[in-house]
Parts: structure tokens; sequence; C-alpha cells
């Protein structure tokens, strides 16, 4: 079979390469999967340059999450059959045609739904999901402000606000970007590059958007002075909820605002919440896949690549280009 591998660590992303290599059958509590789509995510960049808090066996296929046919399955599987159609999560592995993985981490597609989008609304959406509804408690009712909302998660929390029913304020870098997040459900957009090309400039029209009171909660995976903005255009009772920084800044929260206002700065690890409790881990995985077999959430794809053209797919992640997600394709497969 074809598969993708990184050999040495490397800043480089280009130098993985295109290998042909023999697969053993599945073993005892797997299922050997044809893979059609996998989604393509930072921790897949992140790994290859050995930045990344997991770090595989070297030699090892980038793709964590993906999904395709079923076309072994191993000793004292039941679960699954031969031809059923399955997304996996795992850590590293789908940049390839064929993948061995535990059951554990496979479910069936939902009938409707196309491989690609299997393949990637599981740790975009599970991140959306958790911090809105477990972390940040959003209600019907009130605004949400989406701070990165081109990026995967980011549109993925604007998909789940609209889904609750709150009010979504989009932020973004380029007005291009930002139409397709108005065309998927935003009610608000906001271009909050400067012209300097930092970030920023929307506290006022938040306000504005708002009737003077701000948001009720913001979802912030960029950090930085977005984040110190946020504490300016939030409402009485506002939940910060913290993402990440692709800024590359940690912020210093100005602790007198969160008293005035009574603002909660929350943190969101929603891997991490798995580990610690796997019954709410395994909940909340479920609940999410019950709004994607519902059709209530609805994962945009912006591009596919063939798999001997995995790097211009992660390189088009790292310049920034992408809108929602970007997959790689195998075994011939063509997205919808």
């Amino acid at each position: 079979m074809k598969t993708i591998r990184c050999h040495q660590i490397n800043d480089d992303i280009s130098t993985i390469s295109l290998d042909e290599v023999d697969i053993a059958p599945p073993g005892a509590g797997e299922v050997q999967i044809r893979v059609m789509a996998c989604s393509v995510n930072f921790p897949d960049v992140l790994m290859i340059q050995g930045k990344y808090q997991f770090a595989p066996p070297l030699p090892f296929a980038p793709g964590g999450e993906f999904a395709g046919e079923i076309v072994a399955v191993g000793p004292d599987v039941d679960q699954f059959k031969v031809g059923d159609r399955a997304v996996a999560g795992t850590r590293y592995g789908g940049f390839s045609e064929l993948v061995n993985a535990e059951v554990q981490a496979v479910k069936p597609v939902p009938p409707g739904i196309s491989f690609e989008k299997a393949a990637a609304y599981q740790t975009a959406y599970l991140t959306a999901y958790v911090a809105l509804t477990i972390r940040g408690s959003l209600k019907a009712g009130e605004t949400l402000l989406v701070h990165g909302a081109t990026g995967g998660v980011g549109l993925a929390a604007v998909d789940l606000g609209k889904h609750l029913g709150a009010t979504g304020i989009a932020t973004g870098g380029t007005d291009e970007k930002l139409a397709v997040v108005k065309a998927r459900g935003a009610d608000h957009v906001i271009n909050y590059t400067l012209p300097d090309d930092s970030l920023g400039g929307f506290r006022e029209k938040v306000k504005g958007l708002t009737d003077g009171l701000g948001a009720d909660v913001v979802f912030d995976p960029v950090g930085g002075s977005v984040f110190d903005e946020s504490m300016r255009c939030i409402n009485w009772n506002g939940r910060i909820l913290t993402i990440g920084f692709t800024s590359g800044v940690w912020p210093k929260a100005a602790v007198n605002h969160i008293l005035i206002k009574q603002i909660s700065v929350i943190g969101v690890r929603a891997g991490e919440i798995g580990r610690r409790d796997p019954e709410l881990g395994e909940r909340t995985r479920r609940e999410l896949y019950q709004l994607l077999e519902n059709g209530d959430i609805d994962p945009h794809i912006c591009a596919a690549f063939p798999l001997e053209k995995a790097v211009d797919a992660m390189k088009m992640l790292t310049d920034r280009k992408v809108v929602g997600k970007v997959v790689v394709t195998a075994n011939g497969y063509t997205t919808s």
C-alpha cells in the first residue's frame, strides 16, 4: 500500500515521502480501513517538526482522523463487518491507503454523510462542543463572539453556536474568507485585520451589534491583543473561552476587568477532559456524533488533495489559506 511517512524530524515538512509498504492483517480488536479521506490538522505538521506534545515512533504517517471502508476485521470483532463505512480517530497513521485501527476508536459513518465530512468533524467540533456546552454554558439567545472563525475550530464554533440558538459574531482576517463564514451561518462578521497587519479594532463594532452590552461568550483561539480587546467588549457575567494562542502571544488578563464585570476566563482542553473523565468524554462524543447523524452540524471542506500531494494540503493549512477544513484523499476517492 501507499503511505506518506516522516522518516526524520524536520522543520521542513516537504521532507516526508510517499512510500510503498506492506500492512499486516488486523489484530485482535482491530479493523482494517481502506482510507478515503483524512482530515489535515496542525498536530500533523507539529509532529513532523517534533514540536507536538506526543511523538510517534519513526517512521510514521501523519493523519489522526480519517474515514473509509472496512476491508478486514480482526479476531473477536463483531461490531463491524467488511464493507461497513467507518470513521476513526487515532493520533497518526491516516495519510495511508490502509490503516489498522482499534475498534474503540472507530464509529460507523452516518447514512448520507460523505467520507470527507465524517473525517473532518471529530477534532474541530469536539473542541468547539466542549467549549460552548461544557465549559461556556452557552444558552439560546446569548451572543457568541468567535475569533479566528475562518479556521476549522472557529467555523465549527460558528456552526454549533447557531445550532444552540446563539447570535453569532465572527471575526477573521480577510473579507473573502468571512464571506464563507457568513454564508455558513454567522449573523455578523468583522474583519479584524488592521492596516499594520495586527489584529484588533472589533471592540466598538461588537458593542454596536449588542446595544452596548458586549458578547456573552467569547470563543478565543487567537490570544494576544485579541484577548485583551475581548475583555473590553464582553457583557456582565460573560465567559471568555481560551482555546489556544495562534497569535503566538500569551495574554495577561486584567483582573480589574474580571472583577468589575464578573467575567469568567475559562481554559478549554477537550481531549484532556475525556482522559480525566472517560465517562464524560464518551458521553460528549456520543452527543456530537448524534448531531452529525441528525444533520445538525455540517463540516465545511474547502479543498481536497490526493495522497501524493499531502504536503500541499499541509502547506495550505500553515499558510492560513484554509476556510474550515482541508482533507487528503486516497484510493481514488473524489470528494462530493
